[in-house]
């Protein structure tokens, strides 16, 4: 009778299996290491919305860290020209835009431009209520393209129209103006980064972008509250905000619900500052402590989810 020797079969425990993944964006490739007695599944990864992988948190795996790894035929240098293509289709659009007002006058037409400052503002919307009782629906969609074209393209400006709308349209119409405006225009400058700046990110930074994805994988239950909060406060300029979500892994979804709600309450003091425009002298004066205070409130209210759901799960646990 034959015996076997039972050592030979016996796996060791500290021993482990060794496996790469390559970026095929960048030359490198990441170490994995998995214990012995785990097989890899195809399920331990998970896909976001952004093309990031995350880990599913698990004791018995090691930690994967965060990669990209979905093939990209498109060069950096035909994402470049894309958007550059884009940008320019939406300047020739604009100018078909601006030519849906009817004819003026030379000197009326002389303030028919994009308002880069509080000046620039009274002149435009001296010139818009002239006609805005006979061509609303053309002056409402002339400023709706104009402000989702600086939303899209982070160009400063926004704020102007944002007063601009509240001394030509009624509160609630401005305010729902403002509000859809600066989430479809936040939402294509998503998609813009998220198709030139998140490549570029990967490619040079791949490390720092596995940093940040999994920090926003793990408070992602909360992420509509973060985004309100960030749109709120003055902590980050919101161009800021629109070109490193898609970047850090923030899904579209909470992104642009928390920018439709989150730009709310400053609009709301825009607005109201736009009501008696022509007194303005800057856009500071729109700013007083009791909106300051109210902002600060609105700023708090959008965290006490984030708190009570903290404290009832530690609660639980």
């Amino acid at each position: 009778m034959c015996t076997t020797d039972h050592s030979t079969r016996r796996r060791p425990h500290t021993s482990d299996i060794q496996g790469e993944i390559q970026d095929p964006l960048v030359s490198s490739s990441i170490q994995i290491s998995y214990p012995t007695f785990i097989k890899p599944r195809k399920g331990r990864i998970r896909l976001d919305r952004v093309g990031l992988f995350y880990p599913v948190p698990n004791s018995d795996m090691d930690t994967v860290n965060v990669i990209d790894t979905k093939p990209n035929n498109i060069s950096t240098f035909k994402t470049t020209i894309l958007v550059i293509i884009i940008f320019v289709s939406s300047l020739i659009a604009m100018r078909f835009v601006f030519k849906l007002v009817p004819d003026l006058d030379e000197e009326e037409r002389q303030y028919l431009r994009m308002p880069l400052d509080l000046e620039d503002a009274k002149q435009l919307g001296w010139l818009l209520n002239r006609y805005k009782d006979k061509y609303f629906y053309q002056v409402l969609f002339g400023v709706s393209f104009v402000y989702i074209f600086l939303q899209t393209f982070a160009i400063p400006g926004s704020i102007f129209l944002s007063i601009l709308s509240g001394f030509l349209f009624p509160f609630p119409v401005a305010l729902t103006l403002v509000c859809s405006c600066s989430a479809i225009g936040a939402s294509l400058c998503f998609f813009i980064s998220n198709l030139l700046a998140r490549r570029l990110v990967l490619k040079y930074l791949p490390t720092r972008a596995a940093e940040w994805s999994t920090a926003v994988n793990k408070h992602k239950d909360n992420l509509l509250n973060y985004i309100i909060f960030l749109r709120v406060t003055p902590f980050l300029p919101n161009w800021f905000i629109n070109m490193t979500a898609p970047v850090v892994g923030v899904p579209l979804k909470p992104f642009a619900l928390g920018t439709f709600i989150g730009v709310a309450p400053p609009s709301f003091v825009a607005i109201q500052a736009g009501q008696t425009l022509h007194t303005l002298t800057s856009t500071s004066d729109a700013w007083s402590w009791t909106s300051i205070t109210v902002l600060s409130g609105f700023a708090l209210i959008s965290l006490i989810p984030v708190f009570l759901k903290d404290k009832l799960r530690k609660k639980f646990e």
